[in-house]
């Protein structure tokens, strides 16, 4: 029997930042990823973004949003449903994202009082800018909205095969690919980690260029249906093979968007440069680039 081709097996955005992403069918690969992904963020008082690191029930807030963004629906347990009218050029406030400071695009003080209810916290809303710029760093440069420094996050079946195999082995759980938060989920690779070696890749119209490794954090160890930590896993299983270069372990690729384009679940994928230099590597980790 013939190995699979090697395709797009999921595609997923995250409207908001830290939030439940959803699965798509088809979507345009933009400069700053998948059409509105991380486009909105939640930011506390200091204008810091809110992550799953320290709000793991951010998971179970589910958003809902328009082709146009025009309309933005919050979902969340316990609370009513929160529907916005999104506006795209409203009062500036200064946000970070990871120490990075940007602006935002306050979206109002009903949902910052939704948001404040759901957190138990000062909480506001804003919107990536029209004007925002944003370079991000790696082997390719690119853009992106909020995420935490690249367009795409680029992952492969093949390497959380692996990673389950070794979770159950020591007696573990395996861990659903959601856990990662992935914007491109590839299948048929025989290989795991082939998203390391990778340098440019072509799916549907859109074509990516890799920039690094992906060093992971407490986020994975976020139950992404319950919004609860699980524990050290799959960090734990990670250190023992995933160990990158810089500190921390490493789970798929970040890729910048070189040609925007049209994907879809089932294209195939074509590489279209390789890192020779670690060809063959399997599941050993490939060199990360520093930021």
């Amino acid at each position: 029997m013939s190995a699979e081709p090697a395709h797009v097996s999921a595609l997923v955005v995250y409207p908001v930042k830290g939030c439940a992403g959803a699965s798509l069918s088809t979507a345009h690969l933009t400069p700053a990823g998948l059409t509105h992904d991380r486009e909105f963020m939640v930011v506390d008082d200091t204008g810091a973004f809110r992550s799953q690191r320290k709000d793991p029930s951010m998971a179970r807030i589910v958003p809902e949003i328009d082709a146009d963004a025009s309309r933005l629906v919050l979902r969340a347990p316990g609370v009513e449903t929160f529907d916005l009218k999104t506006d795209p050029e409203g009062r500036r406030l200064p946000v970070t994202v990871h120490g990075e400071p940007f602006q935002g695009v306050d979206q109002g003080d009903e949902v910052a009082a939704w948001l404040s209810q759901v957190f138990q916290a000062p909480s506001r809303l804003v919107r990536v800018p029209s004007d925002h710029e944003r370079v991000t760093r790696g082997l390719i440069s690119g853009t992106a909205g909020f995420a935490d420094g690249h367009a795409a996050l680029v992952t492969s079946s093949a390497s959380l095969d692996l990673l389950n195999e070794r979770l159950l082995d020591t007696g573990g759980e395996p861990v659903p690919m959601s856990r990662f938060r992935p914007s491109v989920v590839i299948s048929g690779w025989p290989d795991p980690h082939t998203e390391d070696r990778v340098r440019a890749l072509r799916i549907g119209g859109a074509e990516l260029g890799y920039a690094k490794v992906c060093v992971r954090c407490a986020v994975t160890t976020v139950d992404q249906h319950t919004g609860e930590k699980r524990g050290p896993e799959p960090l734990r299983a990670l250190a023992a093979y995933r160990r990158a270069d810089s500190g921390g372990v490493a789970f798929g690729s970040k890729f910048a968007v070189t040609t925007p384009g049209l994907v879809s679940v089932g294209d195939p994928v074509e590489v279209t440069a390789w890192d020779e230099a670690e060809e063959g590597l399997g599941p050993r980790l490939a060199s990360v680039v520093e930021r």
